[in-house]
C-alpha cells in the first residue's frame, strides 16, 4: 500500500524499492505481484506489467481485479489473443449462474476482443448467445441494447453477408433508438444488393431529414444510376432538391462541380448573387475549390467583377438594392451586396491560384473605408500582408482586427498566431491569456499546455526555432510529443468506460483511430522540427550551451578571442536570468498550488536547457523519428530528415541501409523534388570516401539498389552540372545543385554564394525560394558582404518582405 501511495506522489523509484522489498518477504503474495504490475504499467513498461499480472493470476486465478487489469493492459498492447483469453476467463470466473455471466458488458467485451482479432463469426455468436440468455426482452428505451444490436449488425455486414445484415436490420428497425444510423445502414445495404428502387426511396427519406449531407446525394445518384457525364439529369436532380429545401446550400453548390461552359456560368451567377446578397462571409471559402479548373476560376472572376462594376443582370427574385456603377467608383460603397462583392474579390485576388496582391489590397482598403469596424475585412487585409511577406504588418493588422471584437475567441487566436509568426512570443501569450483560467498553474502557457492547445504550442516552438532559441523550441516540440503520449495512455479509461456505457461502435472507431494516432499533421510537424534541431546540435556542438542559443551562428564569424568573450558574456547573462527566475518562482510559491490547494508538479527545465544540452542528439532524434517514419511514410519531409539522421549515424555500417531506404522512399513520393538530388550526391560521396570498406553483403545490397540512381563510377561534378543545366530555371533546383557542389568541392564556396544571389533574377523565383536562399547562405556561414548583397537584391524584388527589410529600413 505504501508503494502505491509513493507512486501516486511521484516517487516512482522509492515505490519500486518498497514493492521489491515486499516481494522478497512474500514472494507468493498475489497482492504484491499485482502492485508490482501496476507500478510497471505506470512507467509504461507494459511487457513487464503483463508478466507481473500473469504471475499474480497464477497465484490467485479467481481474482476479478487482476483479470480486469490484465485484460485492459492486453487491449492497450493490442494483444488480441490474450485479450480474448482474459475476457473469456472473466465471463466464466463465477460459473454459469454467476453475476459475470449475466453482465452484458462482459459478453460484449468478449465479442469486441473476437471482432478486433478478426474472428467475426465468434464475435456474432457471442452476442447472439447473450441475447438468448435474456429472460425478458429489453425495454424500448434501453440504449445499451439498441447499440449492441447495431454493433452486431455491423459485424454481420463485415462478414460480407449483406443480405442477412439487411434482414437483421429490418427486424430491429422499429425499436432501435438510433434511427438515423439505421436508415443510413439500410440505404447502404440496399445499394450494395442492387435493389435500386428501394435504395432510391431510402436515400430520399434520408435527404428529407438532412438535405445538406453530400453523401446522401451521392447514394441517390448511384441508386438512380446517373453517370457523372450526364450533367443534364444530375442538374435536374439537384434543382428539384433545391426547390424542396430552399435554405439548403448543398443542392445549389454541388452542381458547380460538374457543370461546364455556359451552364456553369448561369449556375455560378445564380449561386454567387444569392450568397452575396445575403452577405454570407464564407462564400469564397465555399467555392475556391473550383479554382483548380482555370476556366471556372476565370468565369467566377468575370462574374464578380461585373457585380462590382454594376454591369451584371440582377436575379429576377434578387435584391432591389441599387448597385454601384463604373461612374460611381469614387463614392464609398454602402450596400451589403457591394461590401460582400469587395470582400469576395479581395479574397479572390489574395488566393494563390488567382493572386494579384496589389489589387487585393486596393479592394480590401475600399471595403474598410466604407465599413472600418468590420472584423473580417481587417483579417483579410492581414492575410494579404502575410502573403506579401510582411509578417510585422500582418501581425499589427490582425491585432487591429482583434481590438474590434475583444470577446471573440477566434479572432483572438488568429491575432496570437500572427504574432507568433512575427516572433512576438510575449505579445501572443498575453493575448491568449485573455481566454485562459486566471488561477492556472504556470500562467496562460501552463493552461494552454494543460488544455493540449497544440496549434499554439507548435507555432510557439517554430517561432523559437526561427529565433535560434533551440532549448525553448525543443521544449515545445517535446510537449507536443507528450500530448500524443497522453492520448495514447488515455485509452485505458475508455477500455472499461465504453463497455460500461455500451458505446461499442464509437469505441471500435476510437481503437482504430488510436492505431494511426501519430499520423496526425501536428505530430509530423513537431517531430520534423525536433529532428532538424537535433541534427543541428550534432553538427554544431557549441549550440548545446543554451546561453549561446539565439546568436544564430554569429560565433563562427568572430575571432577566437571575441568568441570567448561573447560566450563568457552570454553565460553571465544566463546565470543572472536563472537567479531572477528562481527568485520570481520562490516569491510565487503559494501561487504554485492548484485551486484545491494541492501543490502541482514543478517543471525543472522550463527553458529546455537539459533537452538542448544532450550529449547524444541523434539518439534523442530517434525518439521523434521512429514514429514519424512508421506512421507518416508518405511524407517526403519525414523521409528527408530521416536520411539526415541515418547518414550521420553511419559510423556503424548497417546504418547506411536505412539512410538509403529513406532516400528511395523520398524519390518514390516525389522523384522531381530538388532535395533528392542533393541527398543522392551526398550519399554517393559518403560511400566513395569510406575510411574502411563495408562488409561485402552490405556493400552488394547498397550498390544493387543505389547504383541505378548514381553509379559508383559517375563523376559527381559532371552529374551535378547536368542536373543544374536541366533545371536552370527553377530556384529550388539550382539551390539543391549548389548545395551538392559545395559538398563535392568545398573550394567552390565563393562561386556558390554568388550563384545563390543570381537565383533572385530568375523569373520563376518565389518569396519562399528567396527566404530559403538566405537560410542557405547562413548555413554556409557565407561572408557578410554576400549576405548583405543577397538581402539588398531580395529587398528590391520584395520590398514588403520582413525577412529582407530589417537591414534596409
Amino acid at each position: 500500500m505504501k508503494a502505491l501511495i509513493m507512486n501516486a506522489q511521484g516517487n516512482v523509484d522509492e515505490a519500486f524499492i518498497l514493492c521489491k522489498a515486499a516481494l522478497k518477504n512474500a514472494m507468493k503474495s498475489h497482492v504484491c505481484w499485482h502492485v508490482y504490475g501496476v507500478l510497471w504499467r505506470c512507467v509504461k513498461n507494459y511487457e513487464e506489467a503483463s508478466k507481473a499480472y500473469k504471475f499474480a493470476l497464477k497465484l490467485e486465478p479467481e481474482s476479478q481485479q487482476i483479470l480486469r487489469d490484465l485484460a485492459i493492459l492486453q487491449m492497450q498492447m493490442r494483444d488480441y489473443e490474450g485479450y480474448i483469453k482474459s475476457r473469456r476467463m472473466i465471463l466464466q470466473s463465477s460459473g454459469p449462474r454467476g453475476k459475470n455471466s449475466n453482465s452484458r458488458q462482459n459478453w460484449t467485451g468478449l465479442a469486441v476482443a473476437q471482432h478486433l482479432a478478426g474472428d467475426l463469426y465468434d464475435a456474432e455468436r457471442t452476442l447472439t448467445t447473450f441475447e438468448e440468455t435474456l429472460r425478458n426482452p429489453p425495454s424500448k428505451s434501453d440504449n445499451e441494447h439498441s447499440e449492441a444490436v447495431l454493433y452486431k449488425n455491423t459485424i454481420i455486414a463485415e462478414m460480407g453477408e449483406t443480405e442477412r445484415a439487411l434482414d437483421h436490420l429490418e427486424a430491429v428497425f422499429k425499436n432501435n433508438l438510433d434511427r438515423t444510423a439505421v436508415m443510413e445502414m439500410r440505404a447502404k445495404y440496399l445499394l450494395q444488393l442492387g435493389r435500386l428502387q428501394e435504395a432510391e426511396k431510402a436515400y430520399r427519406a434520408l435527404l428529407e431529414r438532412n438535405a445538406d449531407y453530400r453523401a446522401y446525394y451521392d447514394g441517390l445518384r448511384e441508386a438512380l444510376q446517373l453517370e457523372t457525364s450526364d450533367t443534364e439529369s444530375l442538374k435536374t436532380l439537384y434543382d428539384d432538391w433545391a426547390k424542396k429545401s430552399p435554405r439548403s446550400d448543398t443542392p445549389r453548390r454541388v452542381p458547380l462541380d460538374f457543370l461546364e461552359g455556359e451552364e456553369f456560368r448561369k449556375a455560378a451567377d445564380q449561386y454567387l448573387q444569392q450568397m452575396l446578397h445575403k452577405g454570407v462571409p464564407s462564400t469564397f471559402a465555399n467555392i475556391k475549390a473550383l479554382y483548380s479548373n482555370s476556366a471556372k476560376r476565370d468565369t467566377i472572376q468575370e462574374l464578380v467583377e461585373s457585380y462590382l462594376n454594376g454591369t451584371h443582370a440582377p436575379l429576377m427574385n434578387g435584391s432591389s438594392e441599387k448597385h454601384t456603377t463604373g461612374e460611381e467608383d469614387s463614392a464609398p460603397e454602402k450596400s451589403p451586396f457591394d461590401m460582400a462583392v469587395l470582400y469576395f474579390l479581395a479574397q479572390h485576388y489574395n488566393y494563390h491560384r488567382s493572386q494579384n496582391l496589389a489589387k487585393a489590397m486596393e479592394l480590401i482598403d475600399r471595403a474598410i473605408a466604407a465599413q472600418p469596424d468590420e472584423v473580417n475585412f481587417h483579417m483579410t487585409r492581414a492575410r494579404i500582408w502575410k502573403h506579401r511577406g510582411n509578417s510585422r504588418k500582418a501581425s499589427e493588422t490582425m491585432e487591429k482586427a482583434r481590438s474590434l471584437d475583444e470577446k471573440d475567441r477566434y479572432i483572438n487566436t488568429k491575432a496570437a498566431k500572427y504574432q507568433l509568426r512575427n516572433n512576438e512570443n510575449e505579445a501572443a501569450i498575453a493575448n491568449m491569456g485573455k481566454f485562459t483560467r486566471k488561477e492556472a498553474v504556470g500562467g496562460p502557457l501552463g493552461d494552454l499546455i494543460e488544455m493540449q492547445c497544440m496549434w499554439y504550442i507548435t507555432e510557439d516552438g517554430e517561432s523559437y526555432l526561427r529565433q535560434g532559441r533551440l532549448g525553448l523550441a525543443l521544449k515545445r516540440f517535446t510537449t507536443v510529443y507528450d500530448i500524443f503520449d497522453t492520448w495514447q495512455e488515455d485509452q485505458f479509461d475508455f477500455h472499461t468506460f465504453s463497455l460500461r456505457k455500451g458505446q461499442i461502435r464509437a469505441y471500435i472507431d476510437l481503437v482504430k483511430w488510436q492505431d494511426h494516432l501519430r499520423e496526425h499533421p501536428f505530430f509530423s510537424r513537431a517531430a520534423i522540427c525536433a529532428v532538424q534541431i537535433y541534427v543541428r546540435l550534432f553538427d554544431n556542438p557549441q549550440l548545446r550551451d543554451e546561453s549561446l542559443n539565439g546568436m544564430n551562428g554569429s560565433l563562427d564569424k568572430m575571432s577566437p578571442s571575441e568568441a570567448k568573450k561573447a560566450q563568457k558574456k552570454a553565460r553571465k547573462a544566463r546565470e543572472k536570468q536563472e537567479q531572477a527566475d528562481f527568485e520570481k518562482a520562490d516569491a510565487k510559491k503559494t501561487a504554485g498550488a492548484g485551486v484545491d490547494g494541492e501543490s502541482k508538479k514543478e517543471d525543472k527545465d522550463p527553458k529546455g536547457a537539459k533537452l538542448v544540452g544532450t550529449t547524444e542528439p541523434l539518439v534523442e532524434a530517434m525518439k521523434f523519428l521512429s514514429p514519424l517514419l512508421e506512421f507518416s511514410p508518405g511524407s517526403i519531409a519525414a523521409q528527408q530528415v530521416g536520411f539526415e539522421v541515418f547518414l550521420r549515424r553511419s559510423k556503424s555500417s548497417e546504418k547506411y541501409i536505412p539512410a538509403l531506404r529513406c532516400l528511395s522512399a523520398a524519390r518514390s513520393i516525389d522523384s522531381a523534388h530538388p532535395r533528392n538530388h542533393e541527398q543522392a550526391i551526398r550519399f554517393r560521396r559518403a560511400l566513395n570516401t569510406l575510411a574502411e570498406p563495408l562488409p561485402p553483403k552490405i556493400s552488394e545490397a547498397l550498390e544493387a539498389e543505389f547504383s541505378p540512381l548514381v553509379s559508383p563510377d559517375a563523376g559527381l561534378l559532371e552529374l551535378n552540372s547536368g542536373f543544374l543545366s536541366e533545371n536552370s530555371n527553377s530556384a529550388a533546383h539550382v539551390q539543391a545543385s549548389l548545395c551538392a557542389r559545395q559538398v563535392i568541392d568545398p573550394q567552390t564556396a565563393d562561386e556558390n554564394q554568388k550563384d545563390v544571389i543570381r537565383t533572385l533574377a530568375l523569373p520563376s523565383v518565389s518569396l519562399e525560394d528567396a527566404i530559403r536562399g538566405l537560410d542557405l547562405l547562413k548555413d554556409w556561414k557565407a561572408q557578410s558582404r554576400y549576405q548583405e548583397d543577397y538581402i539588398a537584391a531580395a529587398h528590391e524584388r520584395w520590398p514588403e518582405a520582413t525577412e529582407f527589410s530589417s537591414k534596409q529600413d
